[in-house]
C-alpha cells in the first residue's frame, strides 16, 4: 500500500540500541510465511517467562494498545539483516518508525514493504518520548509528500529521505504486477506484504 500521510498515536519505546532479534526473536523466524509475525513483537519484552504478557512493557499498556507510530532511541533496526523484524512492526500495525539514527538494512527493507522511518534529531526525539509517556493519546501526523511530522500542539519538524525511496513508498510503483506475481506463486513460497 502506498504511504503518502498517516496520524495515530505514538507508543514511546524509549531504547536505543534495539537490535532485530529483539524487534523479532530469531526463535520465531521459522516460518515460511511473511506473515503472523506481529504476534511476535518484542516477545522477549512483552511477554514474561510463563508466557503472560508483561503488564509493564508499552505494548500492552492500554494507552498504547492502538498506537502506529513507534518512537524510539537511536541505531534502530541494527543487528542482523532479518527481514522479519519491520514485517513484524507492520503486522502489529506500525505504520511510521522514528528515530535519530537506524540500521541501514532495517531502513531499507522497511522502505520496500511500506513502513516509513524517519529520522529525527535526538533531542526531538527525546521530547517525543516525553510527551507521549505524560499524555494519553499524544499523535504525531506524518506527511511524506512535505516530509513533515507534526503534532497537535503546533510543532512541526522537517525531515530528510531519499528520493528513491520517497518516490517508491509514494507510488508502490508495478502493485497490480506483483499482486498478480504473488497470487501466481505456489502456497509454500514466501508471499511479499503489499
Amino acid at each position: 500500500m502506498p504511504f503518502k500521510q498517516h496520524a495515530g498515536v505514538v507508543v514511546p519505546f524509549d531504547r536505543s540500541d534495539v537490535d532485530t532479534d529483539l524487534i523479532i526473536p530469531a526463535r520465531f523466524l521459522k516460518r515460511i510465511e511473511r506473515t503472523g509475525y506481529g504476534q511476535f513483537l518484542f516477545a522477549s519484552k512483552r511477554y514474561r517467562d510463563d508466557g503472560t504478557p508483561d503488564p509493564d512493557f508499552v505494548l500492552n499498556r492500554p494507552e498504547y494498545r492502538e498506537g502506529t507510530v513507534l518512537v524510539a532511541g537511536r541505531n534502530f533496526g541494527c543487528g542482523s539483516s532479518r527481514e522479519h523484524a519491520p514485517w513484524a512492526l507492520q503486522e502489529y500495525g506500525f505504520r511510521v518508525v522514528i528515530a535519530p539514527s537506524f540500521g541501514e538494512i532495517f531502513a531499507n527493507n522497511a522502505a520496500q514493504i511500506g513502513l516509513l522511518t524517519v529520522t529525527l534529531p535526538e533531542e526531538r526525539v527525546r521530547q517525543i518520548l516525553e510527551m507521549a509517556a505524560e499524555r494519553e493519546g499524544y499523535q504525531l501526523a506524518v506527511d511524506l509528500e512535505s516530509q513533515t511530522v507534526t503534532d497537535g500542539f503546533g510543532r512541526r519538524d522537517s525531515f530528510e529521505i531519499d528520493a528513491f525511496k520517497k518516490h517508491c513508498l509514494l507510488t508502490l510503483q508495478h502493485e497490480a504486477e506483483i499482486v498478480r506475481f504473488e497470487a501466481a506463486r505456489p502456497a509454500w513460497m514466501p508471499r511479499v506484504a503489499l
